[in-house]
């Protein structure tokens, strides 16, 4: 079963708790299995951690200097830094590091996919699903330190096995001694601390492998990226949004929320409540029913968020969700990534969204200007080019009745369109952070929609947030 934030990767087997944290650090602190690796907690070790892979590069750059030479072909530099072995090299060891140096790799992946190199940004998607993790010993050194060295004897059982490895920490099973089924959300060791060091060398590392071409200023996203992450290493932060979604959802009939265990929780470690059920990709796509029924929840869930609460969990993957069969409701699971936006900027957003819903294409270059989507000093093919684009994104609320998301070609259209604003129009511009977080929300389910071949009725959702 795969439950929980991020990049998820099930390992079944259930590790009794045995003895206190002192036993199990020796057994396993030098650990190396599979996908379990020790996290580089210390800034040295972590920044030895991106010298190495410098080096490593370095090296493949040689290398395949001396294999083109060999060929007769004189390689450029880009053709040497861009090979497909130095960008698994650097996709690896993001994946060791985790923590920002992973979650940035993430963003990149999905945020400025249309600005760094395919061979890159190809690399890169695979850290939404490849994660490594913890070995028991940093896991038990981590409990210690959040709740002392006597914390095995609450539990009956303690499974060591993660749940779900993501970019900030990982999620493991157990069972109180007063029989509840709990989630324990345990954040990476040095990962709070590493943040800004690790942003930064990525950007420095990018930049070494010409991924970021010079006409890309990507300064403000990676100064974004430490604020948001930040915020997600907070883990009563998090819990505190869990229980203002509760606030806003009340007793809803379509979905739950785990319980925080508020005795437990600490700035590093989440516990709740474990919320049963199955993926959302575990959906039976011959049950239309369901999967319509789910993706129509969740968009609703999007526009309430943004409209009525102005609050937005912008990270909506798949492994966010469960969907319990007994119950028929969609467990929501993760709240780091939480952001607020103020009444004004939805007032906005309303403005723009029904401008571009009614095609009325006089108030959307105008409410397209205020949101920060276009400038006064635009060319006219670009400012019409980034109007097509908001007029793509929303053609699934201008639809008669159910949406098909499941035949539509929109996704293919809209990249076809970004490639022709870069090329024809010479534009592009990524838009402010909190546009560029509710992209990913929006991409998110509308993915999710999608991957569910599901048909919603998007305007009749969409209606009651629509101004004249």
């Amino acid at each position: 079963m795969k439950q929980f934030s991020g990049e998820v990767d099930f390992l079944p087997t259930r590790r009794p708790v045995s003895t206190a944290g002192v036993d199990l650090e020796r057994e396993s602190a030098d650990t190396v299995t599979g996908r379990v690796k020790n996290l580089p907690s210390g800034p040295g070790s972590r920044l030895l951690q991106f010298g190495r892979l410098a080096g490593g590069i370095a090296s493949g750059m040689a290398a395949e200097g001396l294999r083109s030479l060999a060929s007769g072909r004189l390689p450029s530099t880009a053709d040497l830094l861009l090979t497909r072995q130095n960008a698994n090299r650097v996709a690896e060891r993001l994946s060791e590091l985790r923590g920002a140096a992973m979650k940035v790799g993430q963003l990149l992946s999905m945020e400025a996919g249309d600005l760094i190199p395919v061979e890159l940004s190809a690399v890169l998607a695979r850290l939404r699903d490849d994660a490594h993790r913890m070995p028991l010993g940093q896991v038990a050194s981590v409990l210690n330190q959040a709740w002392g060295r006597e914390w095995p004897q609450r539990f009956r059982y303690f499974n060591f096995q993660p749940l779900a490895a993501a970019s900030i920490g990982q999620v493991h099973e157990a069972h109180s001694k007063d029989g509840r089924r709990l989630a324990i959300k345990i954040q990476y060791p040095g990962v709070r601390a590493s943040i800004d060091s690790d942003v930064n060398n990525v950007a420095r590392l990018l930049s070494l492998v010409g991924a970021l071409p010079d006409t890309a200023d990507l300064t403000y996203l990676f100064t974004e990226a430490k604020g948001q992450l930040h915020a997600e290493a907070d883990y009563l932060r998090e819990a505190a949004y869990l229980e203002i979604y509760r606030s806003h959802l009340g007793d809803h009939p379509r979905f739950v929320l785990p319980d925080v265990v508020h005795e437990w929780t600490t700035p590093e470690v989440l516990a709740m409540s474990y919320l049963p059920g199955d993926s959302l990709e575990m959906i039976d796509q011959e049950d239309w029913t369901v999967g319509n029924g789910v993706a129509t929840d969740l968009l609703e869930l999007s526009f309430r968020e943004l409209f009525d609460w102005g609050l937005v969990q912008t990270d909506p993957n798949f492994a966010n969700y469960r969907y319990d069969r007994d119950i028929a409701r969609i467990g929501l699971l993760d709240f780091g990534a939480v952001r607020r936006y103020p009444p004004e900027r939805t007032e906005l957003l309303r403005r723009l969204l029904s401008a571009a819903v009614r095609r009325d294409n006089k108030r959307l270059m105008q409410t397209a200007g205020e949101a920060g989507y276009l400038d006064a000093a635009d060319a006219s093919i670009c400012q019409e080019a980034i109007c097509g684009l908001l007029l793509d994104v929303t053609e699934p609320a201008r639809h008669d009745g159910a949406y098909d998301f499941g035949s539509s070609k929109l996704a293919d259209r809209m990249k076809e369109r970004l490639l022709e604003m870069r090329v024809e129009a010479h534009c592009w511009r990524l838009p402010s952070p909190d546009l560029l977080f509710l992209h990913r929300k929006l991409s998110g389910i509308y993915m999710l929609c999608t991957r569910l071949r599901a048909k919603v009725p998007v305007r009749k959702i969409l209606d009651p947030w629509l101004v004249e």
